[in-house]
């Protein structure tokens, strides 16, 4: 039996919980000093302070040693797009000397940019190259990443999107939760035949998805000049029908009711929101719909951020994701994340863990399993190298992750042992 116990922690952080953390529940995190956790085959078996531990697990044990240093749950990634092909560096030089979004799309540039690149990559070269990406994930602290397809738009590269995504999960320690985002962009050959391009999605792409187990997730880019709310809600009650779940890209650019969609049709998040409405927040509240914001995108396109504080002190759940992707946010840092979400979203450190932690877990509808140190729930713990958890973000835009145990083995370590 393969038996790991963690032990003179400074700070255990639990962030106890099965479900997600709402206004101010959000600020507890359940810490327990002096703390403890064992894992046997994966599973998080008992968890209390060091001295308390039962004799029968310290028999055939690894045994790590965490004096003076933070144990936390593996930070979830609930909303990535980290499977593409190539690089849009040039788009972020226009950008810096003004140009819009619109501008850049005139340039070539835009999410169609990507589709073309990611159509020419092979699925080796994406296996590769999202190995890389998911490694630099790990060192962070992530143990369970969420990742999109819709760069490809058609047939053959929504598939292979999906098909690399699921060989990531079986190759690479971080689990990987796979969406289908056909409805991500408009296609040049379907630019004022909108429903043209949602039907084949629904008929010809779908189809495959579910039959061959490719996505957990359906989303939609629900926006002014993408899909409207119609075809949003149209695509995923089609998606919904089939047995995914529901994730929406809602009021990022302008206030078109996506937030109200989300709760509406029942999704389990509702993402992006800088825009949404006082109604449809309440409503998302209501339905128990988790709002995952994304800050590192708001800060690479100078926009205003999402309203946090007015979403937590309304008792709307809030989780926190990169939104890695090759455009609008090349990042996959959780330090700079909370670093926003701490400086410039009013959000306290308390809430910010909760958000990366066992909310991020509820926006994939895994709080059952994952998030938090409770007994029952996969192993998946990071150790911190000082003390205290506000640490993570007093040391700004830098990761404190020194050991990450996934599924009770450790799988990285910042410095040699």
């Amino acid at each position: 039996m393969k038996r790991t116990i963690i032990k003179n922690a400074s700070q255990l952080v639990t962030c106890s919980g099965f479900k997600a953390k709402k206004g101010k529940e959000m600020n507890d995190l359940g810490i327990i000093e002096n703390g403890a956790v064992v894992i046997e085959e994966g599973i998080i078996k008992w968890v209390g302070k060091t001295p308390d531990i039962p004799r029968q697990f310290e028999k055939v044990a690894e045994v790590i040693d965490a004096t003076n240093k933070t144990v936390l749950p593996g930070f979830i990634d609930s909303h990535t797009h980290f499977v593409f092909g190539g690089y849009r560096e040039e788009e972020y030089s226009w950008r810096l000397k003004g140009d819009d979004y619109m501008e850049i799309m005139q340039k070539g540039g835009g999410i169609v940019n990507s589709v073309r690149q990611t159509k020419e990559a092979s699925k080796d070269y994406l296996i590769r190259i999202g190995m890389k990406r998911l490694d630099s994930m790990l060192s962070f602290g992530v143990t369970t990443v969420e990742g999109k397809s819709g760069y490809g738009l058609d047939y053959d590269t929504e598939i292979k999107q999906l098909e690399v995504m699921k060989k990531l999960d079986i190759r690479h320690k971080i689990d990987v939760v796979p969406t289908f985002l056909g409805a991500h962009a408009v296609p040049k050959d379907y630019k004022g035949r909108e429903d043209k391009f949602i039907d084949l999605m629904i008929n010809e792409v779908l189809p495959h998805v579910v039959d061959k187990d490719l996505a957990e997730f359906c989303d939609v880019f629900c926006e002014k000049g993408v899909f409207s709310l119609e075809q949003s809600e149209r695509m995923l009650s089609a998606a919904k029908e089939k047995g995914l779940k529901l994730k929406i890209h809602a009021d990022e650019i302008v206030q078109l009711g996506g937030a109200d969609l989300a709760a509406k049709l029942g999704a389990v998040s509702a993402d992006h929101l800088l825009m949404a409405s006082d109604e449809g927040i309440r409503e998302m509240a209501k339905n128990d719909v988790v709002a995952t914001l994304l800050p590192g995108t708001a800060f690479s396109l100078r926009e205003n951020f999402a309203r946090a504080r007015y979403m937590i002190d309304n008792d709307l759940a809030v989780a926190l994701a990169t939104d890695f992707n090759p455009g609008s946010c090349f990042t996959e840092s959780i330090p700079l994340i909370i670093a926003l979400a701490t400086l410039y979203m009013k959000m306290s450190i308390e809430e910010t863990i909760t958000a990366l932690t066992i909310n991020g877990a509820a926006a994939l509808d895994k709080a059952d399993n994952i998030g938090s140190i409770d007994v029952g729930k996969k192993g998946d713990v990071v150790i911190h190298e000082y003390p205290s958890y506000k640490f993570i973000p007093y040391h700004i835009g830098v990761s404190t992750a020194e050991k990450v145990i996934k599924d009770g083995q450790m799988v990285y370590y910042k410095y040699e042992q």
